[in-house]
């Protein structure tokens, strides 16, 4: 009872000395000269950090100890409604473009010395879900969504390998913008107009109802291309609904959409390049695919300790195309027999890929240290019915029609695939970790159908799976600032269905055609040192089991080719990320960054087919594998104002295993030469509601290419384009 009244009588007494000391300055008041002090205005300007890493643990993902970045596309001036890679990827070092068209139908990279088109040695995935067509038989990412709908994009190399799934490159996520926490609706619009008749509009609507909250977006996009007779039709939709039911469980469903046609201007030759790159060698050849992707996902935590996510979704749409199909010095031209064009080929893929993946996150203690272990279940089922060789039209627009009702192959490749996988990361000491995984893959592909030229028996194909991936890494943070990390795991990549399909009766496909299999190995450090940040890195990939065609002789002596698995290859080299940040004065900043690659990619083992013969390939350079990549910029930042500048260096590359120097006369082989390229990017508000965004590409109209493909588009040279410029509107209401 004392102490209550000792704390009642302090309490009286600060009240009393508060009262006088206010009493005080009253009574005085009328005989202290007042100064009245002009208003200061604090002001403050964010400087952007538009490349990061992801977090140690990033849902039920661990990261730890691997190579790994993430991209803010809101705090980048980057073309993004064109999809330049070269600017979105900018910072993220070694990463190589191939421009298949200007038009952003798709973003085609890779990393150390793999395959680029449309991105297949990737698991890519949105949100979390998986986006390639059909993980084992045509792994490409066929789905196209819109750039101005992504908040940031998340790459892990391949030492996550054990995680995800295939493949050799690591996974790349595209992660959607949050919806408005504080509103029912906001808005958001990019309007863009630019060069060769460029018109697009995207739109967006967003917000919170309680315990939900939505994310819905339209797009639609047309542009004449940079070659004379190109175009591009392009549109997406998407709905995102997030709902808390729960205090310990979540909800979240899923559904978007992709679809494009794109009017193909067809290859060229190295002298057609050398004397006009703008020129068309088609006029009557198009490309669509419709990707649907939903989802639904149910997220349970229990505990702050455990989490577990359930993903259902599924890949199901058509790759279409109708062509003229013949190298760059076929001429399209009309019969003088029959006084028409002649009949083109018509090509139909049906996508049904269905995904369940469960995952379990739980954290443990265990001899006074906190511990992580992830593991899951990934059940896969794809059903890829490509009906090809059919005869189309005589005519020149987009026409699917046949003119015989028979498919010179109409075939199906059926895979059931299961995944048990495990991660455990251990904390040895407080800024000491150490991971060890593994993973299990058992499958099956099975092939079946028809095919022309092939009898029915020589058909129906049966390749069974089943092997383990191991893996571990470390990741110490002990140094103010700076983390260093080490890695190695093994990963995989499954055949594709062009691996499995004779081009004609003359050639077989090997019955013990085996998936590619190998190892990533990274060993980095990365950090900040006041105004520096850097990531790094040396690695090594070693790609065992490459696919390609071999000469084999029967028992008779009769040659035939063979579709097999041709040799090994390895690649070594670096990755270096440094940036500096400076404030010139507290308006004026300036942003200096290098992203700059050296790697060594070649074949250790193997052999091709070469004429009439087989040629050892052992020491040769890995095709579209250059020995530099380097992009260098700089920003200026004025309050909110940014101009920036990149300059993007990609050495020369072979576009064969077999490293032909000398172009063929149709292009489709040869040097790639070396390239260098200047972009000027600048945004700027205009008022609170209203942003301006310009894009000047390839300022000084660099005639170039990025890659001499054997198959689709066709083969020869694809031209990338000169110098184009946009500007975009950006309503955010």
């Amino acid at each position: 009872m004392r102490s209550i009244l000792t704390l009642q009588f302090l309490f009286l007494l600060i009240l009393i000395c508060m009262f006088n000391s206010v009493a005080k300055g009253q009574l005085a008041a009328d005989s202290i000269k007042i100064q009245i002090l002009s208003p200061i205005t604090i002001q403050s300007y964010r400087v952007p950090t538009d490349v990061s890493g992801l977090n140690t643990l990033t849902g039920t993902y661990l990261v730890e100890g691997k190579k790994n970045e993430v991209i803010s596309l809101d705090q980048m001036s980057a073309n993004i409604t064109e999809k330049t890679a070269r600017q979105i990827f900018a910072k993220v070092p070694g990463i190589f473009v191939y421009d298949m068209d200007g038009a952003g139908n798709q973003i085609n990279i890779a990393t150390r010395g793999l395959d680029p088109h449309r991105g297949w040695e990737f698991n890519i995935r949105k949100d979390g879900v998986i986006t390639n067509s059909d993980m084992y038989a045509y792994p490409a990412s066929h789905y196209s969504l819109p750039m101005e709908s992504i908040d940031r994009i998340e790459l892990v190399r391949g030492t996550g390998s054990l995680q995800y799934g295939a493949q050799f490159g690591g996974m790349l996520n595209y992660v959607t913008k949050q919806p408005d926490s504080l509103r029912r609706i906001a808005y958001q619009s990019y309007n863009t107009l630019g060069s060769y008749h460029l018109l697009s509009t995207y739109h967006s609507l967003n917000g919170t109802l309680g315990k939900w909250n939505y994310y819905a977006y339209f797009a639609k996009r047309s542009r004449d291309g940079y070659r004379r007779g190109e175009h591009t039709d392009y549109d997406a939709e998407g709905v995102i609904i997030h709902g808390q039911l729960l205090k310990s469980l979540a909800m979240r469903a899923e559904w978007s959409r992709s679809n494009y046609l794109y009017k193909i201007p067809g290859p060229l030759s190295d002298a057609m390049f050398e004397s006009d790159p703008r020129q068309a060698s088609r006029t009557r050849n198009y490309f669509s695919p419709a990707i649907n992707i939903p989802s639904l996902r149910w997220i349970w935590t229990p505990s702050n300790s455990t989490t577990l996510e359930l993903t259902s979704s599924a890949v199901i749409g058509k790759r279409n195309s109708v062509m003229f199909d013949k190298p760059a010095t076929t001429k399209d031209s009309i019969n003088a027999s029959t006084l028409t064009y002649n009949l083109r080929q018509v090509d139909i893929d049906h996508f049904n890929s269905y995904t369940n993946e469960l995952r379990v996150l739980q954290k443990y203690n265990c001899f006074g240290q906190q511990h992580i272990l992830t593991a899951g279940v990934q059940m896969m089922y794809n059903d890829l019915h490509r009906t090809q060789q059919g005869k189309g039209t005589s005519g020149s627009d987009y026409d699917l029609d046949l003119v015989d009702p028979n498919w010179g192959r109409d075939i199906h490749l059926k895979s059931n695939n299961t995944a048990v996988f495990a991660e455990n990361s251990f904390k040895l000491i407080d800024k000491l970790t150490i991971n060890f995984g593994a993973r299990m893959e058992i499958g099956k592909s099975e092939m079946s159908g028809k095919i022309v030229y092939l009898p029915n028996e020589k058909v129906p194909l049966t390749l069974d799976r089943k092997f383990a991936l191991f893996g571990g890494s470390l990741q110490y943070s002990g140094l103010k600032n700076v983390n260093i990390y080490a890695g190695i795991a093994q990963t995989y990549r499954p055949m594709i269905f062009k691996d499995l399909v004779p081009s004609d009766a003359y050639e077989k496909v090997d019955p013990d055609l085996k998936d590619a299999n190998g190892y990533n190995a990274d060993f980095g450090i990365r950090g900040k040192y006041q105004r520096i940040q850097w990531d790094i890195s040396g690695f090594l990939l070693q790609y065992n089991h490459r696919f390609g065609i071999l000469l084999q002789q029967e028992s008779n002596g009769e040659i035939y080719t063979l579709r097999t698995n041709i040799g090994d290859s390895r690649t070594i080299g670096t990755e270096i990320f440094v940036q500096g940040k400076f404030p010139l004065n507290n308006r004026l900043h300036l942003t200096l960054f290098t992203s700059t690659t050296l790697m060594d990619a070649k074949y250790i083992k193997g052999s091709v087919k070469s004429g009439n013969q087989n040629v050892d390939i052992n020491g040769n350079k890995v095709e579209s594998a250059p020995d530099l990549i380097s992009r260098n910029g700089v920003t200026l930042q004025y309050k909110s104002f940014a101009l920036s500048g990149l300059y993007s260096y990609t050495s020369s590359s072979f576009a064969d295993a077999l490293n032909t120097n000398t172009p063929s006369a149709s292009g489709s082989v040869g040097l790639v030469p070396s390239y260098g390229l200047l972009d000027i990017n600048c945004s700027f508000p205009i008022n609170k509601y209203l942003r301006l965004r310009t894009n000047f590409n390839n300022v000084f109209n660099k005639q170039y290419f990025t890659k001499r493909p054997l198959f689709y588009p066709g083969p020869g040279i694809w031209p990338s384009d000169g110098r184009n410029a946009s500007v975009s509107f950006v309503i955010s209401l």
